[in-house]
Order: C-alpha cells, then sequence, then structure tokens
C-alpha cells in the first residue's frame, strides 16, 4: 500500500505550518495505519479551528498526527480537516481511541462508529454550544458523566469505588462489573481534575506559563519542564549549554529515583510488608532532598527555564550531593533485596494486574508500564535530547507484564539512574548554565519528548504569526495508560485493585489538565 509521504523533525527542531501537508481523511488514515503496522506510535492526535468564524460561528477543525519513528529518532507530522462528523479512526487504530474522545468532548465533532464515545474529562465544548453531553437542544453526541458500560447476567453487580477516596488521593471514579469477586471490567471516569491549562497557555509564553508547566502533574515538575523548555528553544533557535542540560538530566533522574522508590515503598505497603515500606518512606524523602538542595524546591520548581537552569553546582555542593546520595542508594538496594527476596510478596505480585505485550502495543501503553510488558521502548534512547546525546541510561525491561514486572522494573531503574547522576555529578561539564532566548518562529510547530518517571511525556508547541502558542498541546503519560490499569483488572479479583492501581501510579492532575 502506498503512503503519501509527511515530513519529519527531530527533537530540536521546528517545522513551518506551511510545510505541514493537509491529506484528505483517506489518505490521513492509510498513513496512521501504515504508519502504526511499520512500528511507528502514536504521541500526539488533537484538533485546532480553522478559519475565522463566520456569521452562524462556525469554523472547520483541522486534526494534527503526530507519530514517533524510534527506528530513525524522528516525528512525522500530517493533519486532515474533518466536519461535524466523520468516520471514527480508532476502528483501524485501537492507540488512537482515547485522542479521539478528547476531541469529539472539545470540539463537538463526532467520529462515527467509535465503540465507546464518552467524555475523558466533562468540560463544555470548546465551540459554543456543541457539548457533547449535555446540548440545550438535540440529542447529546456522547453518553453523560453518569452512563456507564454494563454487563448483564444474572447475579452480576456493580461496584463503585470513588471519586472521593480513603486517605490523601486525587478523586477518580472507578466501576467495576463482577461476578461476585471476579471483575469483568473495570471503567475509569476522571475529569475531576479539570483545570483548562491548555487553553490558558494560548498567547504565551508569559510570566505563568512556567508556572503552569511546573504543576501540570506535581510529581513530574521536571518532566514537563523539561518538555516545555525543549519545545520553546527548538522554536526560538536556542540550545541550552552543556552543563545545563547535565544539571537537568539530574534533576530528571532524581525525581524518576524518588517516585520509584515511594512506589515501591506503597507496593510492599499493599501485601503487608512492612521493612521495605518503612525503609522506602524515608529514602523517598532523602531522594526529594537532594532536588532542594540543587534548588531549593523538594519538587524542582525554578531549576529548569528556557535556555537552561536558574541554579548552578559549585564543588562543595556536589560533594554533599554525592555523600548524600551513595549512601541512600546503598540503602535502596538493600530495601529491596529483602522485597525481591520474600515468597510470601511475590506470591502476591507474580501474575496479578497481567498485561500482554500485544495488548500493550495495540493501546500504545508507554514508559515504566510498557517496558514492563517486555516493550523496549525509552524516550532517552529513542529520541535523545539533551545530556542524553552524549550519554545512555540501559533499557530496564521486563516480559511478564503483571504487578512484579512493574515493581521490577522500577527497581532497576532506580539502580541504574541512580549510578547515572553519581557518574554525572562526578563528571559536570564546566561552562555556563543559561544561554540567551530569541524570538519564537513565527507560524511553525516543534515537538519535544522527555522520558519522564512515568513514561515520556509530549509537548506540541504551534506558534501564529506573531510568534506566540497559537496551540499548545500536552500529552501526559497517563493519558496513555490509564486504559491499561483497566485491562490488567479483566478476570483479576476486585481485591487485587489497590495493588494493580499502585502499580501504575497515574497522574489524575496529568491527564485531566
Amino acid at each position: 500500500m502506498s503512503v503519501d509521504p509527511a515530513p519529519s523533525i527531530r527533537p530540536g527542531e521546528t517545522l513551518a505550518l506551511r510545510e505541514l501537508p493537509t491529506f484528505d481523511l483517506d489518505t490521513f488514515r492509510r498513513n496512521l495505519c501504515d504508519g502504526v503496522r511499520r512500528g511507528q506510535r502514536v504521541l500526539a492526535l488533537f484538533g485546532q479551528p480553522t478559519g475565522d468564524a463566520g456569521a452562524t460561528g462556525e469554523t472547520g477543525l483541522r486534526l494534527f498526527l503526530v507519530l514517533a519513528d524510534a527506528e530513525s529518532g524522528t516525528f512525522s507530522l500530517q493533519s486532515t480537516e474533518v466536519g461535524d462528523r466523520y468516520p471514527s479512526l480508532t476502528l483501524d487504530c485501537t492507540a488512537v481511541h482515547w485522542f479521539e474522545r478528547e476531541i469529539a468532548e472539545q470540539w463537538g465533532v463526532v467520529p462515527d462508529g467509535h465503540p465507546w464515545l464518552k467524555p475523558v474529562r466533562f468540560h463544555r465544548s470548546y465551540r459554543p454550544p456543541r457539548d457533547a453531553w449535555s446540548r440545550p437542544e438535540g440529542q447529546p453526541i456522547m453518553p453523560s458523566v453518569t452512563d456507564f458500560f454494563r454487563v448483564e447476567g444474572p447475579e452480576i453487580h456493580e461496584v463503585a469505588v470513588g471519586p472521593v477516596h480513603a486517605g490523601v488521593i486525587e478523586p477518580g471514579h472507578f466501576r467495576f462489573q463482577c461476578h461476585g469477586e471476579h471483575v469483568f471490567h473495570l471503567e475509569i471516569s476522571l475529569g475531576f481534575q479539570h483545570r483548562g491549562v491548555e487553553r490558558a497557555l494560548i498567547g504565551g509564553p508569559d510570566k505563568r506559563t512556567i508556572h503552569y508547566m511546573e504543576t501540570l502533574a506535581g510529581d513530574t515538575t521536571i518532566g514537563h519542564t523539561s518538555a516545555y523548555c525543549q519545545a520553546v528553544e527548538a522554536l526560538a533557535g536556542c540550545r541550552a549549554p552543556l552543563r545545563a542540560e547535565a544539571i537537568r538530566g539530574i534533576a530528571l533522574e532524581l525525581e524518576r529515583l524518588a517516585n520509584h522508590t515511594g512506589d515501591l515503598g506503597a507496593l510492599a505497603g499493599d501485601v503487608g510488608f512492612l521493612p521495605t515500606l518503612s525503609f522506602n518512606g524515608r529514602l523517598r524523602g532523602d531522594y526529594l532532598n537532594a532536588t532542594a538542595l540543587i534548588c531549593g524546591s523538594r519538587f524542582g520548581r525554578g531549576l529548569v527555564r528556557p535556555g537552561g537552569v536558574a541554579f548552578d553546582l559549585d564543588a562543595e555542593r556536589i560533594k554533599t550531593l554525592i555523600e548524600r546520595l551513595e549512601p541512600a542508594l546503598e540503602d535502596t538496594a538493600g530495601s529491596l533485596k529483602v522485597l525481591w527476596q520474600s515468597l510470601s510478596v511475590q506470591a502476591r505480585f507474580e501474575n496479578t494486574g497481567t498485561v500482554s505485550k500485544a495488548l500493550c502495543d495495540e493501546l500504545g501503553l508507554v514508559g515504566m508500564a510498557a517496558r514492563a510488558c517486555g516493550a523496549y521502548r525509552d524516550a532517552r534512547h529513542d529520541f535523545p535530547h539533551g545530556i542524553f546525546r552524549f550519554t545512555q541510561i540501559p533499557i530496564s525491561t521486563c516480559p511478564s507484564g503483571d504487578v512484579f514486572a512493574r515493581a521490577y522494573v522500577r527497581g532497576m531503574e532506580v539502580q541504574r539512574s541512580g549510578n547515572f547522576v553519581l557518574e554525572q555529578l562526578r563528571m559536570l561539564a564546566s561552562g555556563p548554565t543559561t544561554a540567551p532566548m530569541g524570538p519564537m518562529a513565527r507560524e511553525s510547530v516543534a515537538v519535544s519528548l522527555v522520558e519522564g518517571w512515568r513514561g515520556e511525556i509530549c509537548h506540541v508547541a504551534i506558534t501564529n504569526g506573531e510568534g506566540h502558542f497559537a496551540h499548545y498541546k500536552v500529552i501526559d503519560p497517563s493519558f496513555h495508560n490509564w486504559i491499561g490499569l483497566a485491562m490488567s483488572l479483566r478476570d483479576q479479583q476486585i481485591s487485587d485493585f489497590p495493588l494493580c492501581n499502585k502499580s501504575f501510579n497515574l497522574s489524575y492532575c496529568g491527564h485531566d489538565l
């Protein structure tokens, strides 16, 4: 099957909008399906209105698609225009199912034939009065917030959990279809944390933009801010100095260390294994405090800025960091050793919440959850940028796809990220930590991809004729992976849900934006 060529860019490059082709929908679909068959992955699919609204207030909708080609290390971009209805792309490419639901909710268009066309955030349409689930006139195009998939049959019952949960946790609703303890289906309903961040970014960058980025997902400050800086640096033709890139890399891996260590402790707690739970709670604090030693914030706020970093590391601070991190990493290794040696822990972890490699690829899962299914994908390796152009962290994988695999991949990444941080601290390049930022290119698009601790973080920035954001798209790894959690509960016991949920530990606010 012939494929119409679409332009490709590498990390740090931009593409003028006039060079971005707009294919007819059939060609667009063919390029999408062929790319996925050849091993490319869907990074982003989103809509943007075209032209000025006429007397009726109507505008067209242009769909943008970004595919990632790990073999060439490039991003392929293309677009198409659709009307109020179009044949769903999900029927031919499962990985876009969540994207199409988002587009339908945001812009009020109908992907005909979509298997479960339900809003993902339950907010008003960006083109009123096109609200997908609550239209003042006419039939809503989507199920409402109270409509859930149902399994019918004798003794089938529903279990509803959330959105308010026990403990300190963000809101999300989980609806189980069960027979006794056996789970047939889990539907996850989110959107309670929707803040309208993407819409607030239009017209920027301004003084508030960087603060939006640092709080998109509070436990991924470095990941999201790094993705933003890479995008605006590409548009401005700026490259951060090597020393700044090294400090960014150190902060990114410290963020990974803190979150993986905390999650491994929480997984131990979910099965009642107190030694690792207690140790890792303290050790997570050690890694957070290491980030605070760099910039004064345990979550890294204020550190990463367009053009470089706002804080440098002197010799004394480097020495202190190494002295603190070496024993912390040693203690973490010891804490995990007793976890892996506990047969009762392994009995609960193994064969619980399994997601196959085939299903992982079909759904487009990313990050640690995908690597735990045996998928060999990591943006630091496949699309290197910054310090990762010069040094590599080995990719950690495990083939079983269960809770054990997701825990074990975390454990391997703790060890390898720790070694990377110590190595970078000991050989930190000399030189400046900032580079001047010029104006951003006009009517252009840039794509950035950062391997955050949950997985790949994709930012797509499109500028207008004045060099400001005409559209800004954020795809947190949780956007790809919530469906993976739902699939992991198929044919499991409902009592396995807390353990499966923690093994993914996805972000509510990173999804809801």
